[in-house]
């Protein structure tokens, strides 16, 4: 048997009461009725509804106190507000406040159904937005735990039992045998680096990262960023150009992490541009943030795939780059910055080139 709505029905009228309860007689509700504010949230307490109608207007508790106090014991109830056509605006603050909508007095059967049918409607959608984020969260947690279990200690084994395995028989095999062996070892390598790579994306503790900002100079993470990816530029034939800073406000930070980002974001834009070609990195204020643009004159990202780059474990649809990418960096850099109150802009022209903004905020006190 299905669950049957449950809907409470505050108001100090008792034909509303009567009235809205007969409408909804022989549907699969659940009514409850209370003729003020007080009596209503108590209701409420009890009951747990799904949704409630209050009268804005009511002796004793305010109808705006009594939204409020439903939408702070759960905010998942959806409200509808019942009103006289003299306060009107009175409901328009409600809905600011967390209505989901407003019905004007007088109001008949049909427009009473349906309202109360777009209510429930709205608290499934609600119930079920919550239920979905909570199992990703639930698949989160998990996520490290399966992978390293059950993908990366066998693969760990394996990978130990072949270099000692190698190591025993390597002056038995053939040079077309030992070419084998040693792609094997690679392959099971570079999957150990990507499960790693996962790894890494979903442990990244915001609250941790938090807990040790510093105060930093821009430019410094700037040179250490740069010195991790320089022999990577070398070996493509990319110059990094780091653009002429005025001095510019320290910034609160986790320096390891955003380092980490920026490293990620310039090796990006070093792996997708052309041979010959440059990367410049650029720092300025602007409004109280601290920007940083790294710009490359690479093969760029097509108008559709724009909006997606930053998805987590976005990865291009067309071959741009002969390097292997899992579109892992770019989400871990996402996370780091958002850790540091902060934002990343990207906008780019295929063949033309592609633009990364960090945003973060200048240390407070500083500038």
């Amino acid at each position: 048997m299905n669950r049957k709505e449950k809907i409470i029905i505050i108001d100090d009228e008792e034909v509303v009461l009567d009235s809205c309860t007969q409408i909804l007689h022989g549907h699969n509700y659940d009514v409850s009725t209370a003729p003020d504010g007080m009596q209503g949230l108590t209701l409420v307490e009890n009951i747990k509804p799904d949704l409630v109608f209050i009268d804005l207007k009511m002796p004793g508790i305010p109808g705006l106190e009594v939204l409020e106090q439903i939408h702070n014991q759960d905010s998942t109830i959806v409200t509808i507000v019942i009103t006289g056509y003299a306060t009107v605006d009175s409901a328009v603050e409600a809905m600011k406040n967390g209505a989901y909508d407003f019905l004007p007095k007088p109001f008949t059967p049909d427009e009473f159904r349906l309202i109360t049918k777009r209510g429930l409607e709205r608290r499934k959608l609600v119930v079920e937005a919550i239920t979905l984020r909570r199992e990703k969260e639930m698949l989160q947690e998990n996520f490290a735990a399966i992978v390293s279990h059950e993908l990366k200690s066998p693969l760990g084994a394996i990978q130990q039992n072949l270099y000692t395995l190698s190591g025993e028989i390597a002056d038995k095999l053939t040079e077309n045998q030992n070419t084998k062996l040693e792609r094997m070892k690679i392959r099971i390598d570079d999957l150990i680096k990507l499960i790693n790579s996962w790894l890494r994306v979903y442990s990244v503790d915001i609250s941790k990262i938090k807990e040790n900002f510093t105060a930093n100079s821009v430019p410094a993470l700037i040179s250490k960023a740069i010195e991790n990816v320089e022999p990577h530029a070398v070996r493509k034939d990319v110059r990094l150009i780091i653009g002429e800073n005025k001095q510019l406000p320290l910034i609160e930070c986790d320096e390891t992490s955003l380092v980490e980002a920026l490293v990620n974001i310039i090796g990006n834009a070093v792996k997708y541009s052309y041979a010959g070609s440059e990367v410049t990195i650029n720092s300025i204020e602007k409004d109280g943030m601290i920007e940083i643009l790294i710009t490359d004159k690479g093969v760029g990202i097509s108008e559709e795939e724009l909006p997606y780059v930053l998805s987590d474990f976005y990865r291009g649809s067309s071959n741009k780059s002969d390097e292997s990418s899992h579109g892992i960096g770019l989400t871990i850099s996402r996370k780091i910055v958002e850790a540091h109150n902060g934002t990343i802009l990207v906008t780019s022209k295929p063949s033309i080139g592609t633009t990364f903004c960090i945003r973060i905020p200048v240390m407070k006190g500083d500038g």
